[in-house]
């Protein structure tokens, strides 16, 4: 099995033969690691799409809108993930963003998931019939368990998510009074041991 240091050194050097910059080729290797260690199909769809690359041209969209119609061909998940971190801060004032054709949408995913780290976030995705909840970063929550190729996403949309609690506040009352239940009233031994040395200092 590959290492993700290998993953990402690989991934990274493969980006710049292909013509990418050494910066955009260094989010590329660091994108394709957190693919693999969610569990999802990221040297594959890089290969392909590389392959395809050489043979198809793929719309680069520089400034991100609220809704984001492909002028020719499908954007490149590349540069417009690329463009989306770097637009995040002024992109998460909008409830919702749309895309519309973007060529292999699973190498676009991991920059929406740092995006999510960078804002304090959590951030939904949706491209066909395919979600995803990306957590900070940390993990990705999917119903895709394919291990196959997606060459292409016809509608995209995304949700920036308010930070709430799962929970009622009458449930967290109820747990944390269940967890008083351990704290220690302070004793005179105890405040004397809490003062300093005391009478067993020998300086």
């Amino acid at each position: 099995m590959r290492s993700l240091s290998e993953i990402d050194t690989t991934s990274k050097r493969a980006s710049r033969a292909a013509g990418y910059s050494w910066g955009i080729s260094e989010e590329v290797g660091k994108n394709i690691k957190i693919l693999e260690m969610f569990g999802l199909p990221g040297i594959k769809n890089l290969n392909n799409f590389f392959n395809n690359k050489k043979i198809k041209k793929f719309e680069n969209l520089n400034f991100i809108s609220k809704d984001n119609k492909k002028a020719s061909s499908e954007f490149c998940p590349i540069v417009l993930g690329t463009n989306f971190i770097d637009q995040i801060k002024s992109l998460e004032k909008f409830n919702e963003i749309k895309f519309e054709k973007i060529a292999y949408p699973l190498l676009f995913l991991p920059f929406v998931s740092r995006a999510s780290e960078i804002i304090g976030k959590r951030i939904f995705l949706k491209f066909d019939n395919k979600e995803f909840l990306l957590n900070f970063n940390l993990n990705i929550y999917s119903n895709f368990l394919q291990n196959e190729i997606v060459e292409s996403a016809n509608t995209i949309l995304i949700k920036f998510l308010e930070n709430s609690d799962s929970f009622s506040e009458k449930e967290w009352e109820n747990l944390y009074k269940l967890s008083e239940e351990t704290f220690v009233e302070e004793s005179e031994s105890l405040k004397q041991v809490g003062a300093g040395a005391g009478l067993t200092d020998n300086d």
